[in-house]
């Protein structure tokens, strides 16, 4: 296998540069055909920097047209310029500017890395390493300078012209040309540099900062699309408002705009005072996006305005310590949707995020430490580790030092390191010196792979009234980490007595037990209450304190109590999943289940839906089984993906078929002609309504497909229509085939966004034909492959959340992958890496399984050049 230059970037073998960039002045000259990038760097050694020291400046593909100091053009042997960058042989030790002009071709650039051309629209994305594709620079986020940027563009074409921080100029430049100045007064790293040109239509609007201050909004779209972004306005002063209330973090610019494009590889981001949008986390209207389109603009909106102080104003000091700032903010978003909706809904939403993204990545060949030790290629570590689990690192830290304390150390962090690039020893460091704790010990959350295993066990003794609980942790072994060391679990818990309230205990000796939490700081510990009349039913891992894995020896009759019963909502809904989970793990490993456990768990089900204490959101994630995914994680190995497929279908019905009249029945009393509305309660009653038209589908209700058909031809927003269609095409029913072509026929075909839901669903369904189905989208000429979100939901859909078609046991789903990756790999290796990663399943799968997807992975090896993204993903795919 050849790739691009390969290398292994490690922590150990940072050092600062011998030489910083305090201050950059671009001059951007766009045109159709090319633009012109004329820089302006002034440069200082470092103190102790000897002299003859080389500087070395990052570049990508450049071509070097004229290189000065101080306005001296620079002699061929004083310099040395490349594609990988530009060297100063022996540089003046001394402040000096250097100046450089490159020549940059956006229209042909689809890798989406650097400045790039979207739709008529010129706009750049430079984390984590695109800078380097605009000028020579030092591209590294540990050297922070202030940015002046001209750009002077054709008005014709690109009227609006965009810059990060403050417009301090603009005006004509003659023959048909107009230019802007924008001045960025805070030191930032290259990578959150950004600049948008183009003819776009726009919203305003104005925030006032809790000192007085205006800030003034906007948010820059295609033309018509304006009313699409009102959602993300609000979304946006809502997160404005919530920073300071929470964290007391005030907007620091008289300015803050958006931007949404068409064409990006990411969701976002967070350039400062210029954020850049994928277009699909900005449109909202009801008759084109779901429920889960606001919630996913209203979570990312915030994530990217929360970056502006917790990424931006402090930022890393290298791309080891990405999740300092993406772990840190994951978790200021999580909470703000907490305050601003449903905080048990929204717990729940994130640990079934967690568990079906990371957990997968903690237990694979793709595994690795929140704070990685080593990297090939950094865009490949912008994963559910470093976001997902690195948010629950610092939610742990939160729940270990109380609200309090937890704020105590923010205000440290922000008052010690703005301004700075820091670590996250740096982090840690304040919270343990402004509460007087010792978190070494609880570092070791970012230094080491895998999902930990907790084993819980339990006695109680009548005459002594002592109840025993035996804690015990492990971690297996994960690539490159044989050896695991045991961590800080903090586990909040309750006992429950026989009538369901909350038992107290007189004492407790073993371990350590303070404010409704077990802290399990070793392997092992047994903890013994005192005082219990009765033996309780205990209540673990309330709110998910910790991201682990928990096996119990609770019966189904405990777990069903504790789903009645539980004061704590995550719990409640736990125990059905664990539940469903131990009912279908026993089908599929040889063990059929009785009756009686069966109707158990409809029974309780049954009584979940007509609870009327319990919110609708919640009822709607309540009443379900666990995916086929977290059920193939139960089982561990040797998976055969139809036989969960098989099993989890017979148990849905076996559930939920004594339910189909009280399921009507609410179904129908949820309808409502009011005008959608994005609410939380809105937002609820249509996530069961539609949960019940899916429950109602799978079990093969009577009615039930004439039901869909109904609410698809009947709806009157994108939530409920697409909820039809999902049904139906994941039942296959016999609307589904005639569904599928008018939703691509009168909703689809001329929204892209829309589309993207349609090739979702195609791409999803359980069955075979699905592979040609993709194929002859691909192969039409009109499908655009070098748009991210298209190939993301068809590929990405089919490779993430289809299993029983893409590890199919005859291998055609893994080659038919494994060759889209070869061709994607030549237009955008960051999308093709992304898509190899639905590979890291294969391990666990059946030998057969195991063999087509390892002979799949070895022809993508042998097929060629491949990029350093692809090739690294698959290294370490097949060193598993």
């Amino acid at each position: 296998m050849r790739t691009e230059t390969e290398h292994t970037i490690f922590l150990k073998d940072y050092t600062p540069s011998p030489y910083r960039i305090v201050s950059v002045d671009l001059d951007f000259k766009i045109g159709e055909s090319e633009t012109r990038v004329r820089a302006l760097l002034t440069i200082e050694p470092q103190a102790d920097t000897a002299p003859g020291t080389p500087l070395v400046l990052d570049g990508d593909g450049l071509v070097l047209d004229s290189i000065a100091i101080d306005g001296a053009p620079l002699v061929l042997s004083a310099y040395a310029a490349d594609e990988t960058g530009l060297t100063l042989i022996e540089p003046p030790l001394r402040r000096f500017v250097l100046e450089t002009e490159v020549t940059l071709q956006p229209a042909s650039n689809t890798r989406l890395m650097g400045l790039y051309r979207s739709g008529g629209t010129w706009c750049t994305q430079c984390e984590a390493e695109g800078f380097r594709r605009i000028t020579y620079y030092l591209d590294r986020p540990d050297n922070l300078a202030v940015f002046k940027v001209r750009i002077t563009a054709p008005l014709a074409v690109a009227p609006v012209l965009l810059s990060n921080g403050n417009l301090i100029e603009q005006g004509s430049a003659g023959d048909g040309l107009h230019f802007a100045v924008w001045e960025d007064p805070f030191p930032k790293p290259s990578y959150l540099f950004a600049l948008v040109a183009g003819d776009l239509g726009s919203i305003t609007d104005s925030f006032t900062t809790a000192s007085g201050r205006k800030v003034d909004l906007a948010i820059y779209c295609s033309h018509g699309k304006e009313e699409q972004c009102l959602w993300a306005m609000d979304s946006l002063k809502r997160s404005m408002a919530w920073d300071e209330r929470r964290f007391g973090r005030e907007y620091d610019l008289d300015i803050f705009n958006i931007v949404a494009v068409s064409d990006f590889n990411f969701g976002a981001m967070e350039n400062k005072g210029l954020n850049i949008f994928n277009d699909k986390l900005v449109f909202a209207q009801p008759d084109s996006a779901t429920d889960a389109d606001y919630d996913g603009i209203e979570r990312v909106i915030a994530h990217e305005y929360f970056h502006n102080w917790t990424g931006n104003r402090i930022t890393c000091r290298d791309w080891f310590q990405l999740c300092l700032k993406e772990g840190l903010t994951v978790y200021r978003d999580q909470e703000f949707t907490s305050d601003e909706r449903s905080r048990p809904v929204k717990r729940i939403s994130d640990v079934v995020t967690l568990r079906s993204a990371q957990f997968p990545e903690d237990g694979g060949p793709l595994a690795h430490p929140a704070r990685p030790s080593q990297y090939s290629e950094i865009n490949n570590f912008y994963t559910p580790t470093v976001y997902e689990k690195g948010a629950e690192i610092v939610r742990m830290l939160a729940t270990l030092l109380g609200e309090a304390g937890f704020r105590k150390g923010m205000d440290l962090y922000f008052e010690r390191h703005d301004g700075e690039a820091t670590t996250i020893e740096a982090f840690l460091a304040v919270f343990a010196e402004a509460n007087g704790v010792d978190l070494e010990q609880f570092q070791t959350w970012y230094l080491q792979a895998g999902t930990p295993r907790l084993s819980v066990s339990d006695s109680y003794d009548a005459a002594a009234q002592t109840y025993t609980l035996k804690l015990r942790q492990e971690t297996l072994p994960t690539p490159g980490q044989p050896t695991k060391a045991a961590l800080v679990l903090p586990i909040k818990f309750g006992l429950l007595g026989p009538n369901g309230s909350e038992m107290a205990w007189t004492g407790v000796s073993g371990g350590t037990v303070r404010d409704g939490m077990i802290v399990l700081d070793g392997a092992q510990a047994e903890i013994v209450f005192t005082g219990i009349p009765s033996k309780p039913v205990p209540s673990l891992l309330r709110g998910f304190s910790a991201p682990v894995t928990m096996d119990t020896t609770l019966s189904q009759a405990d777990q069903l109590f504790l789903a009645q019963h539980d004061s704590d909502p995550f719990n409640r809904w736990q125990a059905l999943q664990d539940v469903g989970t131990a009912l279908a793990v026993a089908a599929i490993t040889g063990t059929p289940w009785s009756d009686d456990a069966v109707n158990a768990l409809s029974q309780a089900m049954g009584e979940t839906l007509a609870s009327e204490s319990l919110d609708d959101a919640f009822k709607a994630l309540a009443l379900s089984l666990p995916a086929e995914a977290q059920i193939s994680r139960a089982i561990g190995k040797d998976i055969d993906p139809d036989r969960v497929h098989a099993v989890r279908s017979e148990l849905l019905k076996a559930v939920f078929a004594p339910l189909a009249l009280p399921m009507l029945n609410a179904y129908l009393k949820l309808s409502s002609d009011a005008p959608y509305a994005p609410d939380a309660a809105s937002t609820g009653r249509r996530a069961l309504r539609n949960r019940l038209l899916g429950l109602l589908v799978g079990s093969e209700a009577a009615g039930a497909t004439g039901l869909a058909a109904q609410q698809y031809a009947g709806a009157r927003n994108m939530t409920d229509r697409l909820a039809a269609l999902s049904a139906s095409a994941m039942a296959w029913t016999g609307d589904a085939e005639a569904m599928l072509a008018d939703f691509h026929a009168n909703y689809a075909a001329a929204n892209p966004l829309v589309l993207d839901k349609w090739l979702a669903v195609t791409a999803s369904v359980p069955r075979d034909g699905v592979i040609e189905r993709i194929r002859a989208v691909l192969d039409d000429p009109a499908f655009p492959k070098t748009n991210p979100n298209r190939l993301r939901s068809l590929v990405g859909s089919f490779v993430m959340g289809n299993p029983t078609q893409f590890a199919r046991a005859d291998g055609a789903g893994f080659r038919f992958v494994t060759g889209i990756v070869a061709e994607l790999d030549r237009i955008n290796p960051q999308v093709a890496a992304r898509l190899l990663t639905g590979f890291r399943i294969w391990p666990m799968l059946e030998q057969g399984r195991r063999d087509a997807a390892k002979a799949a992975l070895t022809g993508l090896e042998a097929s060629g050049s491949l990029s350093r993204n692809t090739a690294d993903i698959l290294s370490r795919m097949l060193a598993s």
